[in-house]
């Protein structure tokens, strides 16, 4: 029975799933999306969601705290700088993952978990279409006029 255990251990000690989860987390925000495993997918979707949350509000203490998880500057700024941005009127759910299948070498489950709102494939956004046609008044019977042409007949002294 696995009463009271939250936490994925990953077949790892402590140091070793905390570095990993937090390089891999460095690569989801320089990157917008990652293959590995559906464990791993999982474990990480629950270590970046309080993080993107933190970096809506740009204070030092929400970076700090950041930093404190992702060990990773480059990753923190681009977070509070670009992610932030886009993910400000989301109330949550900013990842995504999706099943691959399994992978050739050990047929590990694998799967793509990646950012939301940088997946333009998915986006629930419809675009209004500019204009409209009804094919009742089709109007193939009628022939088309040319335009008259206009001619200079006052600058054609000069």
């Amino acid at each position: 029975m696995r009463h009271g255990k939250k936490v994925n251990h990953l077949g790892r000690k402590t140091a070793h799933r905390k570095a990993m989860l937090a390089n891999m987390a460095c690569s989801l925000i320089e990157h917008k999306r990652i293959n590995t495993t559906v464990a791993k997918a999982k474990a990480l979707k629950q270590f970046v969601e309080p993080l993107v949350t933190k970096s809506k509000e740009d204070t030092t203490h929400n970076r700090r705290l950041v930093f404190s998880k992702l060990r990773n500057k480059y990753a923190v700024t681009e977070l509070f700088r670009d992610v932030a941005v886009k993910v400000a009127d989301r109330p949550g759910g900013y990842t995504r993952i999706i099943k691959l299948g399994n992978r050739l070498g050990d047929n590990a489950q694998m799967a793509l978990i990646e950012l939301v709102d940088y997946n333009e494939t998915y986006n629930t956004e419809k675009k209004a279409k500019t204009t409209r046609r009804s094919r009742r008044g089709k109007g193939g019977n009628k022939p088309a006029t040319p335009a008259p042409v206009e001619t200079k007949a006052s600058n054609e002294e000069e």
